[in-house]
């Protein structure tokens, strides 16, 4: 069975949809959490269920390395071998190819890189890209793109836009799988017009969906959310679009008010996991000594086990002692705010106010400033730089 999207309601730009797969129908406005390589961090997947998501994100760049491909195919599939019985988006494992700046070469073939584990030489051309997404059974594949850097001038985008048009096509005349959609990625970096040529061009080629690539990497959000707006308006009404990489509250917002629908990111479990904890008023540390000794939870508004079942100041000390208890909890805190909110979003939609629900969270909800977070993203990308 193809994913099948239908949309129930607009107000605005907002979309209420459904996207129906051969793992079940999940409401859009979608988040889907990060099971990078096949698991969302410290949850099983009936915590990820009964927190009320079905759709779930992995990497085919990981899984390739780690435990390989063969081996998750002789299992049954990534469904049978995480224990998931929702849906699957496959990421096609290009951000992750190309962030490696110093271990890879790439042409119009594919690209050939190092492993970040063991340094041995790996090839990934369009072709395989689809052939390993098909082996692993994901509902949804994405093809094989280029995306560049932030800061990169025109023309190396442009360049990208050409890469990633050619993959895409590759790409499409390459998958087979049956009951497997395959979706585009629309690059063109911070460039209105490069974007407008890379959607104009893929739309033609009649993907079953779209994504955005190339955003949230550093740029200012004022920019990010103008490319989203002036991009949408290329893609199909018909067909679901896709923000890639987006997941913080405020952007999920913005995007949902550029046409989107469907979202992803690390970014609420990873923020958990280093003590940072979502409320309406914004995200606090929850390792600061104000919480030392506070009586009722992070968040007496949410459901969530954590806040349910324990003080603030409890979290305060697990997170302070490192136990591995806090990741958890955290983690399940983070991802029910998410869950909430886009329940929230979703039921506004349809109501027809979601611009005053936008309107009434922003005003109480404090986002992280800026510069600290552009700082931030800096440092976590050198952590993380799997080049180093």
């Amino acid at each position: 069975m193809t994913p099948l999207f239908r949309l129930v309601k607009t107000e605005d730009r907002a979309r209420l949809g459904e996207l129906t797969t051969s793992h079940g129908t999940v409401p859009t406005p979608v988040f889907m959490p990060v099971a990078t390589q096949g698991t969302v961090k410290a949850l099983t997947p009936d915590d990820v269920r009964e927190i009320g998501f079905g759709m779930v994100l992995s990497n085919t760049y990981h899984l390739y390395l780690r435990p390989g491909i063969p081996l998750i195919e002789k299992m049954g599939g990534l469904h049978k071998f995480m224990g998931w019985d929702g849906g699957i988006v496959t990421d096609s494992g290009g951000y992750q190819v190309f962030s490696l700046a110093t271990l890879r070469n790439v042409n119009d073939d594919g690209v050939t890189f190092r492993s970040h584990i063991d340094g041995s030489e790996h090839l990934i051309t369009p072709e395989l890209a689809v052939q390993y997404q098909e082996k692993l059974g994901s509902d949804i594949a994405m093809v094989l793109d280029e995306c560049p850097p932030s800061d990169a001038f025109a023309e190396k985008v442009a360049a990208a836009v050409a890469r990633t048009n050619l993959w895409a096509e590759r790409c499409l005349y390459a998958h087979h799988r049956h009951g497997q959609s395959l979706f585009a990625i629309v690059q063109g970096g911070v460039f209105a017009e490069l974007r407008q040529q890379s959607a104009e061009y893929l739309v033609g080629l009649d993907f079953p969906g779209y994504a955005l690539g190339g955003l949230s990497l550093g740029e200012p959000k004022k920019v990010m959310n103008s490319i989203v707006g002036s991009t949408t308006i290329w893609l199909p009404e018909n067909k679901p679009r896709y923000l890639m990489g987006v997941g913080s509250p405020e952007d999920i917002l913005e995007g949902v008010s550029g046409g989107i629908d469907m979202f992803d990111s690390a970014l609420p479990t990873r923020v958990a996991r280093n003590g940072a904890l979502f409320t309406p008023e914004g995200r606090v540390d929850i390792g600061n000594a104000v919480y030392r000794e506070r009586e009722w939870p992070v968040d007496p508004g949410c459901g969530c086990y954590a806040c349910r079942t324990f003080s603030a100041a409890y979290l305060n000390h697990l997170f302070n002692s490192r136990e591995l208890l806090f990741y958890r909890l955290a983690t399940m805190h983070n991802l029910t705010f998410l869950a909430h909110l886009m329940e929230k979003v979703r039921g506004a939609i349809a109501e027809g106010k979601f611009s005053l629900f936008k309107h009434e969270f922003l005003a109480r909800y404090k986002p992280t400033n800026e510069d600290v977070r552009l700082e931030q993203k800096i440092k976590w990308r050198k952590a993380t730089d799997i080049s180093r």
